[in-house]
């Protein structure tokens, strides 16, 4: 589901033989983490990633497909293979696959539109029978007839653009742009504003031949591409829109689909960029502002004026479906109930090449080697356990009802979720809770990046430094001030769109998200029928040589978390980002406060009444209530007392940790071992309970995108300022409760 960021890190190592395995095995004990990773290395192979994601790829993946069950199979059966325990865990989720589906102009002129995408000759898979037409699961199904207005990326800022121009899409159909926000948010706002229809493109100045060549000659999107993909309300909760904050199982009990408040009561269909030119072009009304302009060869018009009518209609099977979780596990030596979970889905929503497969054969590639380790003898300390999720692409549904189920053992047993999702070429982006940034970076100086043998590290800082000679793409100051001085490099906060979510921002489960990209091409086919197994090794990573990095860099934090006395977080890391966190609300807070006075004077001295140009008129900003000043202290002070119990502890545990005693160090790591789960507030955020994370969760109008600090930024950024005040206090006592935690943490490395 994700689009990946492109923040940086990469892997590979020099190759021995299957005897040097052992060997290495023979002269090192099982703790010995060169020996260890240098044979995980020899036993990854882009040959055996090649073989099975071309079986993977083969048919459609669609959930309910008989071809997604097959995958799930073949990958129960190679983790058995490979010596693993596995089981296939299957729950019932709501799913609607499109019966029938029709987009067709009215006026000025009857055109059908939509249907199946074309067929392209180089691409042996892209004419194969039981495909679905495009569709985006969870709208609202119905039959419309309307205008047609043009909403840009529908945005809330964009219905204010309309508004200003005294544009109403209530009673019609709007089309939006995709980009901008999550593709939920564009039906849901819509919907919000009293339209009866929507439909989402795909714009060539985003993924198209304003990007590059268009497929077969180039990796980008062609005219008769379509991006399919989810628009359940999301930011409300994932998972099964029928069973939340429960597991989907047989007998759980259930919603009815008019009361699940996730999915959407209007129709909505995605479409080419081919055919939204054809209803675009004919469009009437106001220019659309700059910024509403994408790379269509005409004029991009509002609408509003009568001039073309639309004719939208979607049915569908809203059935119960089964899903398949693979579910493998190695059992740990020495403490078998601590977990650390890796995962990444297999479901597509047509072939699936790169998203997901091209990161699910990775982590097979892992399982393989580990297993192969294990059968010469080497044990974890702790127990691995591996994931193959179905459903990912509708509304993270397999790993959401896994996590719900099993919420309470999660709780208690897991460490640590590492996910991956599509995989390509360039360089290696990681995100996630940022006690682990320190071990991502110490990875990354060791992985080499398998296009220009330098470490994934070093080719992230020389990107991070070159960026602002390049075009002008300067990175943040953390980033570049850590790049100079050759220190870690900042990994991202995590939001939303990939099988993270359930662990971390509903469990409080650690997590990190890892991947290659920015040189592929996979976004010019994401979630189209191109996303093949020949777009996959022709323009995203031929040879799957970064599914092989992939495989070492992962591979290497799951071993090292597995093996580590105690797993290695570096607080501090994680103190000093959610100081620069709340220097940021600190600034939202002042930004707002001064552009609202601003505001306010230019409206009362007509000032935009002044700028609009008669014959194009534009009406004032909608006025708006004052910001504040919302009560920080307490955050504040949170903050600083984390600070200092971060930097104390690492500094303890840097001194004495390698020394402790067996009972001191068991006693340790069950102090640390829930640590980030005090960062869950039982109500949750506002609006959206489901969602308990008090530094990280995914924007409300972003949706992949996350929002830190989010109950306090979101109602500052939405004027909701009794929660602002409210959600200070209760972000405050999370992370006062987590440096509480590492101030006992650190008593007992110290013997207090």
């Amino acid at each position: 589901m994700t689009i990946r960021r492109t923040l940086v890190l990469a892997a590979s190592a020099a190759a021995i033989s299957a005897a040097a395995i052992s060997a290495a095995l023979a002269q090192q004990p099982p703790h010995d983490g060169p020996a260890l990773e240098q044979a995980f290395d020899a036993a990854i192979s882009s040959e055996d990633q090649l073989a099975w994601l071309k079986t993977m790829s083969s048919a459609p993946n669609h959930v309910g497909s008989p071809h997604d069950k097959a995958n799930a199979e073949f990958l129960r059966d190679r983790f058995k293979e490979f010596g693993w325990d596995v089981r296939i865990e299957t729950f019932n989720v709501l799913y609607p696959t499109p019966l029938s589906t029709v987009v067709e102009m009215i006026t000025p002129q009857r055109v059908k539109l939509g249907g199946q995408e074309p067929p392209i000759a180089e691409d042996p898979t892209s004419n194969m029978p039981g495909m679905l037409p495009p569709y985006v699961t969870y709208q609202g199904d119905g039959d419309v007839t309307a205008e047609l207005i043009y909403v840009n990326r529908g945005m809330p800022e964009d219905y204010e653009a309309l508004a200003r121009r005294g544009i109403s899409v209530k009673g019609k159909i709007v089309i939006a742009r995709y980009g901008g926000g999550w593709r939920g948010l564009k039906p849901k706002l819509a919907q919000d504003h009293g339209a009866i229809g929507c439909i989402i493109y795909s714009d060539p100045a985003d993924d198209g031949y304003a990007q590059n060549d268009v497929y077969p000659k180039g990796g980008a999107r062609p005219a008769g591409s379509v991006q399919r993909g989810s628009v359940q309300d999301m930011a409300i909760f994932p998972g099964d829109p029928l069973t939340p904050g429960i597991g989907a199982t047989a007998n759980a009990k259930r919603l009815t689909r008019a009361t699940a408040p996730t999915i959407l009561k209007i129709p909505a269909l995605p479409m080419s960029y081919g055919d939204a030119q054809k209803l675009l072009a004919r469009l009437g009304g106001p220019v659309g502002p700059e910024d509403w302009r994408g790379a269509l060869p005409i004029t991009y018009h509002m609408g509003g004026d009568g001039a073309v009518k639309v004719h939208l209609a979607v049915k569908s099977d809203w059935s119960l479906k089964p899903i398949y979780n693979v579910i493998a596990t190695l059992k740990g030596a020495r403490e078998p109930d601590r977990w650390i979970i890796r995962g990444n889905h297999h479901d597509g929503w047509v072939f699936g090449a790169a998203d997901p497969l091209s990161g699910d054969v990775a982590m097979l590639s892992e399982a393989k080697a580990l297993g192969q380790l294990a059968r010469q003898g080497w044990r974890p300390d702790r127990t691995i356990v591996y994931a193959s999720w179905d459903a990912e692409e509708p509304a993270l549904l397999g790993s959401t009802e896994w996590a719900e189920e099993h919420d309470a053992e999660l709780k208690k047993k897991a460490i640590i979720y590492i996910n991956t999702d599509g995989n390509g070429r360039g360089f290696l982006g990681a995100a996630g809770t940022h006690s682990y940034q320190h071990l991502v970076n110490e990875v990354s100086r060791e992985v080499i990046d398998p296009e220009t043998g330098a470490t994934a590290y070093e080719r992230n800082r020389a990107r991070i430094l070159a960026g602002a000679f390049d075009g002008g793409r300067r990175s943040a100051p953390e980033a570049m001030a850590a790049a100079e001085r050759r220190g870690d490099l900042p990994i991202g906060p995590l939001g939303s769109g990939s099988d993270y979510s359930g662990f971390l921002q509903h469990l409080g489960i650690a997590a990190l998200n890892i991947g290659y990209g920015g040189e592929d091409e996979s976004g010019g086919v994401y979630h189209s029928i191109y996303d093949s197994f020949h777009h996959m090794t022709t323009f995203d990573d031929p040879g799957l040589k970064y599914g092989a990095a992939l495989s070492k860099t992962v591979g290497r934090i799951v071993i090292r978390l597995a093996q580590a006395d105690t797993p290695p977080a570096r607080y501090a890391d994680f103190a000093d980002t959610v100081s620069r966190y709340l220097a940021e609300l600190v600034k939202l807070q002042n930004d707002r406060q001064s552009e609202d006075d601003k505001r306010a004077k230019l409206t009362a001295e007509g000032a935009f009444r002044l700028v609009s140009d008669p014959l194009r008129p534009v009406g004032a900003p909608t006025p708006q209530a004052a910001t504040p000043h919302i009560e920080l202290a307490a955050l504040a002070n949170a903050v600083d007392r984390l600070k200092a119990a971060a930097t104390a502890y690492d500094a303890a545990y840097a001194a004495r940790g390698k020394t402790l005693a067996p009972a001191a160090r068991a006693k340790l790591n069950d102090t640390l071992a829930d640590i980030d789960q005090t960062m869950l507030d039982d109500k949750g955020l506002p609006g959206r309970p489901w969602f308990k994370n008090m530094i990280y969760a995914p924007g409300r109008f972003t949706g992949y995108g996350a929002k830190t600090l989010p109950g306090v930024r979101e109602a500052i950024e939405e004027r909701r300022f009794d929660d602002a005040n409210e959600y200070a206090g209760r972000t405050a006592r999370a992370i006062t409760a987590y440096a509480v935690r590492l101030e006992q943490a650190r008593g007992i490395v110290e013997g207090r």
